[in-house]
């Protein structure tokens, strides 16, 4: 190889590099709402550390994960999440973690809305909820249970089974219902990240909080979309 072409390949490898590192596949979601929109019962610095730091590193290490193969750039995340069993046995794990917080993360943003917009669930969903757990009150009882009963740190989950069913489960880290085939509507995170500058060990009493500022629009749509493709 002469010196001008290895010059040349250079060249082009920098280029590329270049491009990836301005316009990376994942890239970290804006909140659709400022820091301290769900005070008093989310305050502001969680949240922007929450958003800003936590969340931020989940993406650049999904995408550091991913560097190596750009086949695997072109996908959703969802897409790596329910297709993970089939993926290089090198990445699963940095994809099921990282990607893992990545989609967690970007859903939880916007199932959260300021209490004075959170609503209430409505329309397909609201009947759902009262068929399956009685009412919107226990729902939201059986809710607080689940993630208080979750050791360490993991969330808490209200997915729609294959069957197009309501369930209400927990999973460790980050893992998503994703990876059980199921589609989630709504997600607790419970690492202490999520809560600890407000509430320290308190989790029950950030429990009672959250629940006052989840957006019962978005999860009702979210429900009505995803339930029409069972």
């Amino acid at each position: 190889m002469t010196r001008r072409m290895l010059l040349k390949g250079v060249a082009i490898g920098a280029a590329a590099m270049r491009v990836y590192a301005a316009d990376p596949p994942f890239s970290l979601p804006k909140l659709p709402y400022a820091y301290d929109a769900l005070e008093p019962y989310i305050d502001a610095q969680t949240m922007q550390i929450h958003h800003d730091k936590h969340h931020q590193a989940y993406v650049d290490n999904l995408n550091k994960a991913i560097a190596g193969d750009p086949s695997l750039g072109k996908m959703s995340v969802e897409e790596l999440l329910q297709g993970l069993d089939s993926l290089p046995v090198a990445v699963r794990t940095q994809i099921r973690n990282q990607g893992g917080g990545h989609f967690n993360h970007t859903l939880f943003w916007q199932t959260l809305a300021p209490a004075a917009k959170s609503g209430k669930p409505s329309g397909e969903l609201a009947q759902a909820l009262n068929r399956t757990f009685g009412d919107q009150e226990k729902f939201e009882s059986q809710l607080r249970a689940a993630a208080g009963g979750v050791f360490g740190s993991g969330w808490a989950w209200l997915s729609l089974d294959p069957t197009g069913k309501l369930v209400l489960d927990t999973a460790p880290n980050q893992d998503s219902p994703l990876l059980a085939k199921n589609r989630p509507l709504l997600g607790i995170d419970v690492w202490e990240h999520a809560y600890y500058l407000k509430y320290q060990n308190r989790r029950a009493d950030y429990l009672a909080a959250i629940v006052k500022v989840i957006n019962w629009d978005f999860v009702s749509e979210r429900y009505r979309s995803l339930a029409r493709r069972a």
